[in-house]
């Protein structure tokens, strides 16, 4: 694949969190040991970045089956889309959460981890609205984007409802999900979506 200057397509899975890990810690050397700091701001990034190197993995593999996809997305806002999943089943805003040993639960409209309750599905459903609207901008026709949180590292993983309004994957099998589900997009498609999607200005304020 070819790359314009500024070509989103040529992100790295997690770049988004190697910034910010640059940020916190300039000394390149030391950057690499700081999964390990004892400061819980530097070591929850640096273990969000392990997250979202295993989703994004899985997601590239689909790569060789028409999808094109999409790594850290960032908003003016400096948040950012962990990874866009274009494809024959549709677009899909994923979310990328590492929970390592820990038991997550999703029931009707709520994620617990540990029993703890979690903002992972309104955060989510927010993301993929906004995205949707950014796409939907730029393609000049309604574009559906699924929420989607990828799991990594946990010990247990329940889904509770049958038709969960955001897809909940154990991030090592995000990509079989993905390709398992209905097509509904086709190849011309994909590529128009995917061709605005992967230019910077889609991604600003209109």
């Amino acid at each position: 694949m070819a790359f314009r200057q500024g070509d989103l397509a040529s992100n790295r899975p997690g770049d988004a969190i190697r910034r910010k890990l640059a940020e916190l810690e300039p000394n390149r050397l030391k950057r690499q040991f700081v999964r390990w700091s004892p400061d819980p701001d530097r070591r929850s990034w640096a273990l969000g970045l392990i997250g979202e190197r295993t989703t994004g993995r899985r997601l590239n593999s689909l790569r060789r089956h028409g999808w094109r996809i999409l790594h850290a997305i960032q908003w003016p806002s400096k948040s950012d889309i962990d990874h866009l999943a274009i494809g024959p089943s549709g677009v899909f805003a994923i979310n990328s959460k590492r929970h390592k040993g820990k038991t997550v639960w999703y029931g009707d409209r709520a994620i617990t981890v540990n029993r703890s309750p979690t903002r992972h599905v309104a955060t989510s459903e927010g993301e993929a609205r906004r995205t949707a609207r950014a796409l939907s901008s730029g393609c000049g026709f309604s574009v559906s984007v699924r929420p989607v949180i990828a799991v990594v590292g946990a010990s247990k993983i329940s889904v509770k409802n049958a038709a969960p309004p955001v897809l909940v994957v154990e991030g090592t099998q995000v990509h079989a999900l993905l390709s398992g589900l209905t097509p509904v997009l086709t190849p011309d498609e994909v590529e128009q979506i995917f061709n605005v999607a992967r230019r910077p200005e889609t991604w600003l304020p209109r």
